[in-house]
């Protein structure tokens, strides 16, 4: 675009050398990539969805109700950006190449509202991004930072947990940074590898961060704005898979959904289901299996991991006595650990099957080749929920 080129295969200008069928499919290649890329920016091209109930899904050619307006979640994501920062004059957005939209397009048009004052990018350092958005909100920005990959998020981990959320509480609230947003997607996409492909939100569920991850576009413009609007730091994980797969009809204008409020999806009496962001298209469909064998799954999304809604999850396996837990994370060190033991101390008379946790295998995350084994998908959910209702 910026060399005045309608697609890709006009800025190539093959020599004699490069003049070869190899090239050439190259050049196809590369001008096919840009067109589903253009195409995935607009959300009336989209017509992949998750055909789950619960879950956003995408019908080709339905008109949108009066009041809402058809969109993906990376689309709900920048309608979120937008409105909070039209809202508020002192809201900025900072990463590496968020100008230009970012890895996944989530702030595309952005620096053409706002100009560069209030979008611009970043040197390569997650540090240096969480460190200057800090500063920015404890001076009264409110300031949304994008870490372009959770699975770089750590070398932040120092400014976010010994910096930003011990801010308010080591002042004694005289000073916070609670205009800070961090966001940053999460999760595996079917071939991300090692470095792209992870979920550590465990790690940053701690006091004085709040930790929300979105299953949909309207729950991720909601709850985006919430954050962004908080007066506490929010890390705001995206399930990347989901940016343009999963689409539905979004409400227009400004609303917030609460944090710290779960879900409950669907409701059952046989056991409870728990889980969030991307991998509720698998627990859905494990429920719906159970259903026909006449088990009645009651489906929870947590939505906000820290401070979570233990007395929605509390009420619910005090209805069915059995709980299940299920996240792409490994099962060590992964966040069904402290909900389990939480749910225990809380309904231990009333469970009549042990807690499961069906999780993420204890390996690195996300080996490329076998990562369908390495996810908890709808079959391995199917398995655990007939072991514990017939335990």
């Amino acid at each position: 675009k910026n060399l005045g080129c309608v697609e890709p295969r006009d800025c190539l200008s093959p020599t004699p050398a490069e003049d070869n069928p190899m090239f050439r499919n190259l050049a196809k290649g590369v001008t096919a990539c840009w067109r589903e890329t253009v195409s995935a920016s607009k959300p009336d091209s989209l017509r992949l969805g998750m055909g789950l109930r619960g879950m956003a899904t995408a019908s080709a050619g339905s008109s949108s109700p009066a009041g809402t307006k058809r969109m993906n979640l990376f689309t709900a994501i920048n309608e979120a950006m937008v409105i909070a920062m039209e809202s508020d004059p002192k809201a900025v957005v900072m990463g590496e190449d968020v100008k230009f939209g970012g890895v996944f397009r989530c702030t595309l048009g952005l620096v053409d509202k706002f100009g560069n004052e209030r979008v611009f990018n970043t040197p390569l350092s997650e540090q240096g991004i969480v460190g200057f958005a800090t500063g920015m909100c404890s001076i009264g920005h409110t300031a949304i930072a994008e870490i372009q990959f959770a699975d770089y998020i750590h070398p932040a981990f120092d400014q976010i947990i010994n910096e930003s959320s011990k801010y308010r509480y080591r002042s004694g609230s005289q000073f916070d940074c609670g205009g800070l947003t961090i966001r940053t997607p999460y999760g595996v996409v079917g071939h991300g590898g090692f470095y792209h492909s992870q979920s550590p939100e465990a790690v940053y569920c701690q006091p004085g961060v709040k930790v929300v991850i979105p299953r949909s576009p309207t729950q991720a413009k909601g709850l985006l704005l919430s954050c962004i609007r908080d007066k506490n730091p929010c890390i705001f994980f995206e399930p990347k898979i989901l940016y343009r797969s999963a689409v539905e009809d979004v409400p227009e204008g400004d609303y917030m959904l609460p944090l710290g409020k779960a879900e409950v999806l669907r409701e059952g009496t046989d056991v409870t289901i728990v889980g969030w962001g991307a991998q509720l298209k698998h627990l859905e469909a494990a429920c719906d299996m159970a259903q026909q064998e006449g088990i009645e799954c009651e489906l929870i999304d947590l939505q906000t991991l820290y401070p979570y809604d233990i007395d929605t999850l509390e009420t619910s396996v005090k209805k069915t006595g059995r709980m299940i837990i299920s996240h792409e994370a490994a099962v060590t060190g992964g966040w069904g650990a402290e909900l389990s033991a939480k749910v225990q101390e809380r309904c231990f008379e009333y469970l009549e099957a042990p807690i499961k946790r069906i999780c993420g295998l204890d390996i690195p995350p996300s080996p490329l080749v076998f990562e369908k084994i390495h996810i908890p998908d709808a079959l391995k959910n199917l398995k655990a929920i007939r072991e514990t209702v017939t335990f």
